[in-house]
């Protein structure tokens, strides 16, 4: 281990590790900024073989969880490896310097790369196969770990795209492991930790699992409302919290939308009609079968990746029947999303806003 910041043990594994000066070097002294968050800042850079890479550097003022954060990523990513993770180079732990080191990619996050101010258009296709790719990543992270890894703050902000538009699951920050696989839950946060944060629930407004928020209690179907709020992103191209006049979580704009049973009023626009109907009524019902209200009436992400690829296959000829079938359970009962974030603050998005 190497020394203590703000009181936290960071990793040390020489494998792994870079020097404040390398770091330097890398980033041509911080010269070019790709992304803010409430950690800090992510820069450009270029390794000595060549390859662009991104660094995140830890602010020293950004919370009180940011060494935790540091820790909790940077010893899970050199042991997970998955196509649809993001590849993780090595980390700087030197002179009071926490920075992070990932593959660069190309087309930043999801999030930004939907946004209206956005002038790509992704086909129906490419959406699916991002869906698919994060699925992938979650799936290894729930089931191909062991034991099981949860994210506990899967957004469209924390799915990258390459320059191919392949979708990796990033920041580990916030992730926890199940200690004991024969629990279906896992409390919040490290026992060691006090008792304010035993209680507090960590996410994003607008992906927070409702039943995480009400019980506190964490398992891997919390990643899988999560995702389906992703989903839903992909399919209609709005955000997770509408901000208009008034703010409305995407479910409470989908529900009225649904029961019309007009698809044209739910899709994104942009697709310009151009995808399946039936692929795109189950991709529908499996978003909404993934942001049910318990974790019980959520499938696992093995039957939800199946399902998405089924999705995919529609798409071509021969794979979608004549009839379009609207799932029954496209409208079953919503949670009253409200409960699940604050429309007057961020109080819930804990540690910090991201």
């Amino acid at each position: 281990m190497s020394k203590p910041i703000n009181g936290v043990r960071t990793v040390a594994s020489r494998n792994w590790q870079y020097t404040d000066v390398e770091v330097l070097e890398i980033t041509e002294n911080f010269k070019t900024v790709i992304g803010k968050g409430g950690f800090g800042t992510v820069y450009i850079g270029k390794t000595k073989n060549g390859n662009q890479v991104a660094v995140k550097v830890f602010s020293p003022s950004s919370s009180s969880q940011g060494p935790k954060e540091f820790q909790t990523e940077a010893e899970l990513l050199m042991t997970v490896h998955h196509k649809n993770l993001v590849s993780f180079i090595g980390y700087c732990d030197d002179d009071n310097r926490m920075a992070l080191i990932y593959e660069y990619m190309a087309n930043g996050n999801l999030k930004d790369y939907l946004s209206v101010r956005n002038s790509h258009s992704m086909s129906w296709e490419r959406r699916i196969q991002i869906a698919i790719d994060a699925a992938e990543g979650l799936d290894y992270l729930h089931h191909g770990c062991k034991p099981p890894i949860i994210h506990r703050d899967v957004k469209s902000a924390n799915i990258l795209l390459n320059e191919d538009l392949e979708a990796k699951i990033a920041d580990f920050g916030l992730s926890r492991v199940f200690r004991n696989e024969k629990q279906n839950a896992v409390s919040a946060v490290p026992q060691n930790d006090n008792k304010n944060a035993e209680s507090a629930v960590m996410g994003t407004t607008g992906y927070l699992d409702p039943e995480y928020f009400k019980l506190r209690n964490l398992n891997e179907k919390s990643d899988i409302y999560s995702f389906g709020i992703v989903l839903l992103e992909l399919i209609t191209g709005q955000t997770a919290v509408l901000k208009g006049e008034q703010r409305m979580h995407i479910l409470d704009w989908v529900r009225p939308e649904l029961e019309s049973k007009d698809l044209r009023r739910v899709m994104d626009p942009r697709l310009q009609g151009e995808y399946d109907e039936n692929s795109a009524w189950k991709a529908l019902g499996i978003a909404i079968s993934c942001s049910a209200s318990t974790s019980i009436q959520r499938p696992t992400m093995s039957v939800v990746l199946s399902e998405l690829k089924q999705c995919l296959k529609m798409e071509f000829p021969g794979g979608s029947s004549e009839a379009i079938v609207v799932p029954r359970n496209l409208f079953c009962e919503f949670y009253s999303s409200s409960e699940a974030y604050s429309m007057d603050s961020e109080s819930i998005t804990y540690p910090f806003p991201r």
